[in-house]
């Protein structure tokens, strides 16, 4: 951990591991069928939505691996928010097929639809049954061989050990995950992000900065983690404005894809925080779009948390590129707060209202934060009346405070 370790982060026994191999460089797609090949897939399962698939994003990919000489079978039924059932599709398209192999093209639903298919295609039963909880059968068997492709720089699903999934009966957004859950091969091109509209590169790039922030600051972080998080940062405020702007801008389309990599590797430990149990929750209940409803709560959790951990905060006003020689800690700290707050409002981010999330069920929703494991990694200790108040601020009922 740079600057000062806490004491309850000295006692954890961490762990950091890394099974997904990381490849990445413009037109590195080309080079799919190989890859394949060395992973022993003869017939692969590309799983994506219909949106990209429809709109042609998918087809460098799907040519090149059928010039490889490789089969594929198409399940392009993605939905946001992957519920259940939708796994349960899938995995019964990959059964019957006969497939050896993933490949996720897309962003996060994408990858997590994937990795819960190999859960299903390796386990018995659901994937509902192997939910990271008290009382259900932990992951025991590798899930088949999965290449992720991200088509956005956002989620870091491309090498994170989780796929989170929801549960429409419960409302609820559950993970399942570990590193048998891990894609085995992850293959980063901007090329593929060029088609990415504005909104989109805007939700996502401020979901991979979330990564990094919370992962960061969170009670759990160690030095590994730290050492990522704050490259993710950097890059992420250098370029974020740019790929926004100038959507084939290949080196901010580079720059934003390594960060949400990297970002993705720094929540490869224990947790992040606030945002992501706010926004998990929420996304269960509502069928809003995970980045832009991160990006709409990060001003107002990184101003409820700055005190949880006010050198850190500081430092990220530093990786954001803010010259805080004349601050001091606090005023630094603070500075990075209103930095987010100005993003969101240049990116042109709706608020959690603009995107149907009503003011009313503002008590009901800090109740479900509360359920969210990601709330014990807070950097600063949260209760329900403290999730009333950063759900107020979201709403602008409460008066700002930096």
């Amino acid at each position: 951990m740079t600057l000062n370790m806490k004491v309850e982060a000295m006692q954890n026994f961490h762990t950091f591991e890394i099974p997904t191999v990381i490849k990445h460089g413009i037109g590195s797609i080309k080079h799919i069928g190989d890859e394949l090949k060395k992973l022993g897939v003869s017939k692969a399962l590309i799983v994506t939505d219909p949106g990209i698939y429809n709109a042609g994003v998918v087809s460098p990919v799907e040519t090149a691996v059928k010039e490889a000489g490789i089969e594929v079978v198409l399940f392009n039924k993605v939905e946001p928010n992957p519920p259940v059932r939708l796994v349960a599709e899938g995995s019964k398209v990959y059964k019957e097929e006969g497939c050896d192999g993933l490949i996720a093209v897309g962003g996060g639903s994408s990858m997590d639809t994937a990795k819960a298919i190999g859960v299903e295609a390796v386990h018995d039963g659901s994937v509902l049954d192997y939910e990271a909880a008290e009382g259900k059968k932990p992951l025991e068997n590798r899930i088949p061989p999965l290449t992720t492709i991200p088509t956005t720089a956002g989620t870091g699903s491309e090498v994170t050990q989780w796929a989170v999934i929801t549960d429409e009966k419960r409302e609820f957004k559950f993970n399942t995950g570990g590193p048998l859950i891990a894609a085995h091969l992850t293959i980063i091109d901007p090329e593929m992000h060029v088609s990415m509209p504005p909104h989109v590169t805007a939700m996502t790039g401020i979901d991979a900065l979330a990564h990094a922030i919370e992962c960061y600051t969170m009670k759990y972080a160690q030095p590994i983690t730290d050492a990522v998080a704050l490259m993710a940062i950097e890059y992420g405020a250098k370029y974020i404005r740019r790929a926004f702007s100038d959507g084939e801008d290949l080196e901010a389309r580079y720059a934003m894809s390594q960060a949400a990599m990297l970002a993705g590797l720094s929540y490869g430990s224990e947790s992040a925080g606030a945002a992501h149990a706010m926004s998990q929750t929420l996304g269960g209940i509502i069928p809003v779009a995970h980045g832009q409803c991160v990006a709409a709560m990060m001003g107002p959790v990184m101003e409820y948390n700055w005190k949880g951990y006010p050198e850190k905060f500081a430092r990220i006003a530093q990786a954001f590129g803010i010259n805080t020689s004349n601050m001091s800690v606090e005023e630094a700290a603070k500075a990075s707060v209103n930095w987010m707050y100005d993003l969101v409002e240049d990116l042109e981010v709706p608020s959690l209202q603009e995107q149907g999330v009503s003011p009313d069920m503002v008590e009901r929703l800090a109740k479900e934060a509360m359920k969210d494991p990601q709330t014990v990694g807070n950097p600063r200790d949260l209760t329900e009346k403290d999730y009333v108040w950063i759900y107020n601020r979201c709403f602008n009922l409460t008066k700002k405070t930096v």
